[in-house]
């Protein structure tokens, strides 16, 4: 799980932090997801941000994948959400239009075009860090204006916009 930090000072954004949260050394699921969920709130309480923004769930080929990707989505939702922070979801394709201009874009193409908006020296190895970094930049491109992404202020917020996914 790859997370980026910005800040907004004025109407420019600056660089705070990006990194990952390596996962692959458990093979319990359910512990990955208490992890994500406990590291979500320790940046939370870190950093103290304003807003959250996630790449939603895409769709693919492997459900088995898709399903765990979206508990994990919805475990670090729920951790924003836990503490009344506004989530917004923005769609991979969205992300990558945001940072390159082409929704098609690679990873590197991702990683190399914010190490040039964002004056980064270097570039991590692995670059799902910079796929979090994105969604944050993507989100201060967009701000203002949720096109494509849906914004939740807590779970009264995202009861009422997700009716249909509500069992009563």
């Amino acid at each position: 799980m790859g997370f980026g930090i910005i800040k907004v000072v004025g109407k420019k954004m600056e660089f705070v932090q990006m990194n990952e949260l390596i996962l692959k050394k458990y093979t319990d699921h359910y512990l990955k997801l208490k992890l994500i969920f406990e590291r979500t709130i320790e940046l939370i309480d870190t950093y103290k941000p304003d807003e959250i923004a996630l790449e939603a769930p895409f769709f693919g080929k492997n459900v088995q994948s898709m399903l765990k990707l979206g508990r994990a989505q919805g475990v670090a939702m729920a951790a924003g959400l836990s503490r009344e922070i506004p989530v917004t979801e923005y769609a991979p394709l969205k992300i990558k239009m945001a940072i390159t201009g082409n929704g098609k874009a690679s990873k590197e193409q991702v990683a190399l075009m914010l190490k040039s908006l964002l004056n980064l020296k270097t570039l991590p190895k692995n670059l799902d860090a910079t796929d979090g970094l994105a969604a944050a930049v993507c989100h201060f491109y967009n701000s203002g204006a949720k096109v494509g992404g849906k914004n939740y202020t807590g779970w009264a917020a995202f009861v009422k916009q997700n009716e249909k996914r509500v069992k009563k």
